[in-house]
């Protein structure tokens, strides 16, 4: 019997994900993030648990969602399906009650980016390498929500760099920026987040609740603005379907902006 894609586990007051599709980078698959979703119910209904780690493999924590899914859109209505789909599970994971740690190693590209940043903590591997580099690959979108997490952590100038150079960043320059919380040796990133969660699941769990819930507070308000317009405007574009086209032939897009 195959590995699952999605491994949830628990291990004394810890849980742990695994994004457990190695072949293909972690691409992410609809049933994956349905897996998500299940692991962060399973993590806030276990009491003994006090802190959560997602982790990928060595050569990529998650290199975005699958492209092949987007081979059948048509228009702007798939693309708010799909986005409104992607963030029930970036937001379920936002939403643990507990402490989550990213734990980084290789590429958190796309989504996996999104699930990187949607962690309260990151800790990345020498070689990881963080980044949208969606207007140089499929000339979509992200959401209101995912552009919100990028400007919490890195501003507007940052985010606006990131997202117009399409570039991946790497450890280094990914804790200046704010990215990740510390880049540790290639191949460390696990062992870092479990040490860190064991020290937090020793702190006051009620004090680490209120800490996180008033952060979220303060933060909600950007998720919330009204995006539907410019989803739209970009899956709806002859751009993005050429950008599929593209990436599924192995050849560079020719956007034309329209």
């Amino acid at each position: 019997m195959s590995e699952p894609e999605i491994a949830f586990e628990r291990e004394g007051l810890l849980g742990i994900v695994t994004l457990n599709r190695p072949a293909a980078l972690n691409a992410l698959t609809w049933a994956m993030y349905d897996g998500l979703i299940d692991a962060c119910a399973q993590a806030d209904a276990d009491d003994r648990l006090r802190a959560l780690i997602v982790r990928g493999g060595p050569k990529a924590f998650a290199a975005g969602t699958d492209i092949a899914q987007f081979d059948g859109f048509r228009g702007a209505d798939d693309g708010l399906a799909y986005e409104r789909r992607l963030e029930q599970a970036v937001g379920r994971l936002e939403a643990v009650a507990k402490p989550t740690i990213a734990a980084i190693e290789g590429y958190a590209v796309g989504a996996g980016a999104a699930l990187a940043l949607a962690c309260d903590l990151r800790y990345g591997g020498a070689g990881c390498r963080i980044g949208v580099p969606i207007a140089r690959t499929l000339g979509n979108c992200l959401s209101i929500a995912n552009h919100a997490r990028l400007l919490d952590l890195l501003g507007p100038g940052r985010t606006l760099e990131l997202l117009y150079r399409a570039r991946l960043v790497e450890a280094d320059e990914a804790v200046a920026a704010g990215l990740l919380n510390e880049a540790v040796a290639e191949g460390q990133a696990f062992a870092r987040a479990r040490e860190v969660a064991l020290e937090i699941a020793e702190d006051a769990p009620i004090t680490l609740q209120v800490a996180k819930d008033a952060v979220r507070r303060l933060l909600q308000k950007r998720r919330e603005v009204e995006g539907d317009d410019l989803i739209a405007r970009a899956y709806a574009s002859e751009d993005f379907r050429e950008g599929v086209r593209a990436f599924i032939a192995r050849r560079k897009p020719v956007f034309r902006g329209r």
